[in-house]
């Protein structure tokens, strides 16, 4: 679908606006030309492109602040970027809006072993930080699925998590502390190198804020000492809601394992031939659970596991005997959302939480759903929390597939909410949920949540038209009112 071409006052405010923005970055720090901004155009949710006004590139906290006090002098919009990792087009560009990119943030600025933490810049990826402290025997815990690639500035800007965030928490339980710049420039830090800040807890409220209240140029990161010993168990199922009550059955056992991740059929088989992790393959359902700490107490929680897994008609059961062993297994999980794309030309990764109790109940309903819709699901998800990760497979150029993949999709967050559940557990809500938040939120709630971003952003410059489907003016914040209709981007372009 091609855009209508800008009129001549965008492309006359476009140009003084680029001129201002290359007063203060380097040449290559600012891109405006059509071909280049391309580039720029979506995120991880594909589905939806929009070339953006212009790009910047600024390299360090001085130059942040001076972007946004020249794109608010200019009244443009801004929407911050990381990686463009986002599955919830968190970091979809704006027509009239400015792009934010933080790919030269890419330093871990220093390693403090005795405060057991590292102060790193957002465009680190996740990955990295791990990396970088491995020798001394340290990690850093959140590891999302696409941790090779994506940075730490947009797992705070969405609150990401991973495979090993049920016993070790999601990312906002593993920072300390945050330098920020708002839209008008100004800079400001929370936290520090130690834990529970005095006063508000404004780390939480940006933690999961989505870029809408400031743009975060650098993090203090918790670093955790790697445990003793770590093994995993790969546990088959004839049957997927017997691995779902198996999930319920470890966690009511008082059982907190480092990592409890489920796949179903259609998820095993892509994952196996992909890379020959060794899962079971007339399994319909698959979990690993990973234990780790002392030798002494993973040998007696894996044999609990062990117990639970064949009183729940687990038709097979393996226990890694390596870290080699324990790795594959991991690798089959961490794999699975590429692994699918060799199954389908295309796949719709949906995000929800539920209770964990709901687990058999809620795999159910979607087996119905994907009957009743047409379209097969291959599901991978963090079964111990409750983070759903349906991949609802579908062909773009089968026209109406992919309407009918987002409203299979909406129908999946309903249910999640229905069953006591929210619609986001780390994608975030972007555009993609934006119009099911009524589903989750009253009217009160949202004007409340839209009241404290008028408190960072009094002028709602940063990334607007995300996240609430009803967007007031702050200054008249419960009397003006601007509808949907009148969103900066109402009708999003399909492609």
């Amino acid at each position: 679908m091609r855009m209508p071409e800008p009129d001549a006052d965008v492309i006359a405010g476009r140009d003084a606006l680029v001129a201002s923005l290359r007063g203060v970055l380097a040449d290559e720090g600012v891109i405006w030309s059509d071909n280049e901004l391309k580039a720029y155009e979506c995120d991880g949710l594909t589905a939806y492109r929009q070339v953006p006004l212009a790009v910047v590139l600024p390299e360090n906290t001085r130059q942040v602040s001076q972007v946004l006090e020249i794109c608010s002098e200019h009244g443009a919009k801004v929407v911050p970027r990381g990686a463009g990792t986002s599955l919830s087009g968190g970091a979809m560009p704006l027509a009239d809006g400015v792009l934010l990119g933080l790919g030269k943030f890419n330093r871990i600025l220093e390693v403090d072993h005795e405060n057991r933490c590292a102060v790193v810049q957002p465009g680190v990826s996740n990955l990295a930080i791990s990396e970088a402290v491995a020798d001394a025997g340290f990690y850093y815990a959140p590891d999302p699925s696409s941790q090779i690639v994506c940075t730490i500035g947009g797992n705070v800007a969405e609150n990401s998590g991973g495979v090993h965030c049920l016993k070790y928490g999601v990312t906002t339980n593993n920072i300390l502390g945050l330098e920020i710049v708002l839209m008008n420039g100004e800079v400001i830090r929370l936290g520090g190198r130690h834990l529970d800040p005095e006063g508000y807890d404004l780390m939480g409220v940006v933690t999961g804020s989505e870029g809408l209240l400031g743009v975060i140029t650098e993090v203090t990161v918790r670093i955790l000492k790697k445990p003793e010993v770590a093994r995993a168990v790969l546990v088959g199922f004839p049957d997927i809601e017997d691995g779902g009550q198996f999930v319920a059955d470890v966690i009511a056992a008082g059982i907190i394992p480092g990592g409890m991740e489920m796949m179903d059929k259609p998820a095993i088989h892509a994952a196996e031939e992909f890379c020959q992790a060794g899962y079971p393959m007339d399994a319909e359902a698959l979990v690993i659970v990973e234990l780790d700490g002392h030798a002494i107490e993973v040998d007696h929680l894996i044999e609990q596991v062990e117990n639970i897994a064949h009183k729940c008609r687990a038709s097979s059961v393996r226990t890694s005997r390596s870290e080699e062993e324990r790795n594959a297994f991991w690798l089959g999980r961490k794999s699975a959302f590429g692994a699918v794309g060799r199954i389908s030309p295309d796949y719709y990764c949906m995000d929800g939480t539920i209770p964990r109790r709901a687990l058999p109940e809620v795999l159910r309903r979607t087996a119905q759903m994907s009957a009743r819709f047409g379209l097969r699901v291959a599901n991978v998800f963090h079964a111990g929390d409750g983070n759903l990760h349906p991949l609802i497979l579908y062909d773009a150029n089968v026209p109406g597939e992919l309407e009918k993949a987002e409203e299979f999709g909406a129908e999946i967050l309903k249910l999640c909410v229905e069953m006591g559940g929210v619609l986001t557990g780390e994608h975030g809500v972007g555009v993609e949920k934006r119009d099911l938040m009524g589903e989750m939120f009253t009217d009160a709630d949202l004007e409340q949540q839209q009241r404290l971003k008028c408190a960072f952003d009094p002028e709602g410059s940063l990334n607007p038209g995300k996240v609430f489907p009803t967007l007031h003016r702050c200054a008249e914040l419960g009397r003006m009112h601007i509808h949907r209709g009148q969103l900066p981007f109402p009708d999003l372009p399909r492609f």
